[in-house]
């Protein structure tokens, strides 16, 4: 059995579990330790360091690139923080002189490259996105290449039969598209024999943060499962996919969800809780894959595993889960009642505006749609008060409940029911005729309320 296998930051920046509880976990099972492929990322921290703090906007190096101020400096002093994560996996037997000589080499491959991006920059001949893009995928891939050649040092010193494959594409000038480099790394390697551990960022003429900046290691993951023909494409996280946010309603208020589908998974993605980046999945999702969902400190437990085909016998909800960070637009119109094509008008203005709306919901002289709260959808809100009749928002939250199977009647009234107890209206909602999503809009405050809520009604009756 191949397996593909995707190790996250938080995992691994707790090395010595990742060793015990996945690397080498099959020879303590007295299994193979091979017929796997690896494809890890960053420490924790390690890329909000190198581009921005992703939360809080904090500078990373890239944001020094862009300034085009003292990012030399700055890459210098990232050179100071590898060198100190370093340490903490000597004990694990990391050959720290070696691991020095490697990334030291290339962050000064970085420099070198920067350098030459920001003169072409400052020449005006170039389109200034694209260099910037560059410099964001060079940046980011040193991360991957760090976590990932450590590992594989670390690997070698336990006598396992490990090989480092470098994605990033620095020692080459070979102009391959992302899945040509996949498969020029893959060719001549017998995986039988050999434990891969992968760079999570792949270098690309399309350029792989283009589409998907930092969801990267998640395509780099999705595409060698389908090359390599995987038999099972397994994500190791610092937690399982709960039925309910374990912070919000308690870790005894949950519980592992077990099986689910590809469908359910793209429902977790619309509203940003993915459980795997939504165009990440759809080709592990054509090619018949399944995905794993472990967690990474709890290795017995099968976790949750996401298939084409699954939908549960029983009628039940299997997650309950949604986001605080969206605004409610409303359209109302007294003439939109039987206008053919009225929503379309809205529509270009969204598409002017990259806005993608996460529900929508209608009568016969109103449309309401929910987005999220960023800068693109307040630009298109003012646009939108300038060319329709009235135009109201609200700060809202949207609380999904999902599951493979929820068609039998009284999920709407007990989760309504839920709401009423406890004092909490519901905006809009909204249920598409395929029933694996009962989505209700509601006010921000009210969000950690209404999980609690719905969980117990819904996930524990």
């Amino acid at each position: 059995m191949l397996t593909v296998e995707k190790i996250g930051g938080t995992s691994m920046s707790q090395f010595e579990k990742v060793l015990d509880n996945i690397l080498l976990r099959r020879g303590q099972d007295h299994g193979s330790l091979y017929g796997r492929v690896f494809v890890v990322s960053a420490y924790n921290h390690v890329t909000n360091w190198l581009l921005e703090h992703k939360k809080t906007g904090e500078k990373g190096v890239y944001s020094y690139f862009v300034e085009n101020t003292q990012y030399s400096f700055a890459l210098d002093a990232l050179r100071l923080k590898l060198l100190e994560i370093n340490q903490h996996y000597e004990s694990l037997g990391l050959d720290l002189e070696k691991a020095e000589a490697f990334i030291t080499l290339r962050i000064e491959q970085a420099k070198t490259m920067l350098v030459s991006l920001s003169q072409v920059l400052a020449s005006g001949y170039v389109n200034p996105t694209d260099i910037r893009l560059a410099a964001r995928e060079i940046l980011a891939s040193i991360g991957e290449a760090h976590a990932a050649w450590n590992s594989v040092n670390i690997l070698e010193s336990r006598g396992v039969n490990a090989r480092f494959i470098d994605l990033c594409g620095f020692n080459d000038n070979e102009s391959l598209t992302i899945d040509q480099r996949i498969k020029l790394e893959f060719k001549s390697i017998d995986l039988s024999k050999v434990l891969c551990v992968c760079t999570g960022y792949t270098k690309g003429t399309e350029g792989i943060m283009r589409a998907f900046d930092r969801g990267y290691s998640e395509v780099t993951f999705s595409k060698i499962a389908v090359e390599l023909k995987a038999d099972e494409a397994i994500i190791h996280k610092e937690y399982h996919l709960s039925s309910a946010d374990p912070t919000i309603v308690g870790v005894e208020n949950c519980a592992p969800v077990g099986q689910t589908n590809y469908i359910v998974a793209d429902q977790l993605a619309d509203i940003g809780m993915e459980a795997i980046h939504p165009k990440a999945a759809k080709p592990l999702e054509l090619a018949g894959i399944n995905i794993r969902i472990k967690n990474t400190f709890e290795p017995e437990h099968q976790g949750t595993l996401i298939s084409k085909e699954y939908i549960s016998k029983e009628t039940r909800v299997e997650i309950v889960s949604g986001s605080t960070q969206m605004i409610a637009i409303e359209i109302h119109d007294p003439l939109m009642v039987n206008e053919v094509g009225y929503d379309a008008r809205i529509m270009n203005f969204f598409q002017l505006y990259d806005v993608s709306y996460v529900f929508k919901s209608t009568n016969a002289n109103s449309i309401t749609m929910v987005v999220w709260d960023q800068d693109s959808a307040h630009k298109l809100i003012e646009v939108l008060k300038e060319n329709f009749y009235r135009v109201t928002t609200i700060e809202a939250a949207i609380v999904c409940a999902m599951g493979t199977n929820i068609k039998g009647p009284g999920f709407l009234y007990r989760a309504a029911k839920a709401f009423y107890e406890n004092q909490i209206n519901i905006e809009c909602y909204g249920q598409s005729l395929m029933q694996v999503n009962l989505q209700f809009v509601i006010k921000r405050e009210h969000y950690n309320r209404a999980i609690i809520a719905l969980n117990k009604a819904l996930c524990q009756s």
